[in-house]
């Protein structure tokens, strides 16, 4: 099928799906991918996953790092840091373990184990955040939901250059530890310029009060450090997510106008409008387009263990984190819910995975059944936890 003809009939149902189950409040990442394993090879084939819709794809991913960052509060756990960072730890941690182990009981080696069980580790701030957005609940336990599943971003950018140098073949201690070195000192060699030149520098003024200029300087930091990133050894999404991380650091700029907060909102809102309609749909549903798993591969035992240990190892740790942080016991499993979607950053992650060989497509598949269910079950059972923690 023609390029072109393929990228309009795939927009055009995903955003009609997408239309659909607005009315029944289903994430939309669920209709963007949906719509690609309908029309790719594993249901009517009309659409393949093509070199062109990859490029397209990979580009719309880089945007949506690049809009996760922005769109995140530097300052968001700056009340509950400690909290934060330990119930998200023991959520990575629980989830990690119980995922590695369901993997490796099924045979499917200990590389790809870990792998699944890094990508089961991470929170979809997307989620969490709807999911707040929409019940009422204590400042406090609002607080360290947030702070903690920015934790889980800060900890996935660490694991996600761990993935990398497993799909390069270099996981040796020595490499590790090297590793390790290189990803904390890139972060911190970016957030620490991030500093001064969002949070303190007055020439940067003059970039933010045209929206033109701050739009271009955006994309080339943007493009910069995730070509930083891949020298550095890292990934390139890495590089994306620290660029909009360190410019929504202008939300701590001390300015009487206002006019820094003002101009990075209509930053956001003119990138809203191209990414979430245009590139950010085309990742998803170029995810979709490589669901294509052998029919007598499919597990649904794998399936509904994968999904406990999502679901179980956030509820777990999160929960136990919480208490052992000074939260009753009705706060502690209220954030061990909410910290329990998944979304957008696994799926990248998943991807990534798939290209480097590192899982095959059962796996593949299975967790990206397992992403969408978690996003549509969390806000259900927050929801319905709240209710009946109220009566």
């Amino acid at each position: 099928m023609d390029f072109l003809a393929a990228l309009a009939i795939l927009l055009v149902v995903a955003k009609s799906i997408e239309w659909i189950f607005e009315k029944v409040e289903i994430h939309p990442i669920i209709a963007h991918v949906l719509t690609g394993v309908l029309l790719g090879p594993f249901v009517l084939g009309i659409i393949e996953p093509t070199e062109d819709l990859k490029v397209l794809a990979t580009f719309g991913l880089i945007m949506m790092m690049l809009y996760m960052g922005l769109t995140s509060n530097f300052s968001a756990i700056a009340q509950n840091t400690k909290k934060a960072v330990f119930v998200a730890f023991l959520g990575v941690a629980f989830s990690f373990f119980l995922g590695f182990l369901t993997v490796y009981t099924f045979g499917k080696g200990a590389t790809a184990a870990i792998f699944i069980g890094i990508t089961l580790g991470n929170t979809a701030i997307e989620v969490t955040s709807g999911v707040l957005v929409k019940e009422r609940v204590k400042r406090e336990v609002s607080s360290i939901l947030m702070g903690a599943a920015f934790a889980d971003d800060i900890m996935a950018v660490y694991l996600i250059g761990i993935i990398t140098a497993m799909a390069n073949g270099g996981l040796e201690p020595a490499s590790f530890g090297w590793l390790t070195v290189k990803i904390f000192a890139f972060i911190a060699a970016t957030l620490l310029i991030s500093e001064f030149i969002f949070k303190r520098s007055r020439w940067f003024f003059s970039i933010v009060k045209n929206l033109n200029v701050f739009f271009t300087f955006t994309l080339i930091l943007t493009f910069s450090l995730a070509i930083i990133a891949e020298w550095v050894g890292l990934n390139q999404i890495i590089g994306a997510y620290l660029a909009g991380l360190t410019i929504s650091r202008l939300r701590e700029r001390k300015d009487p106008l206002v006019v820094t907060r003002i101009k990075l909102n209509e930053l956001i809102e003119d990138l809203q409008v191209v990414l979430t309609e245009f590139f950010i749909p085309l990742f998803f549903i170029y995810v979709g387009l490589m669901f294509n798993p052998p029919l007598a591969s499919i597990s649904l035992i794998l399936i509904a263990l994968l999904y406990a240990s999502a679901v179980l190892g956030k509820l777990i740790g999160c929960g136990l984190g919480a208490k052992l942080s000074g939260l009753n016991w009705k706060d502690a499993i209220t954030v061990g819910i909410g910290m329990g979607g998944r979304g957008s950053l696994e799926l990248a992650i998943l991807t990534f995975g798939l290209s480097a060989g590192l899982i095959d497509q059962t796996l593949f598949a299975s967790v990206i059944v397992v992403s969408m269910l978690t996003a549509l079950s969390t806000p259900v059972f927050f929801k319905t936890y709240l209710k009946r923690a109220k009566a």
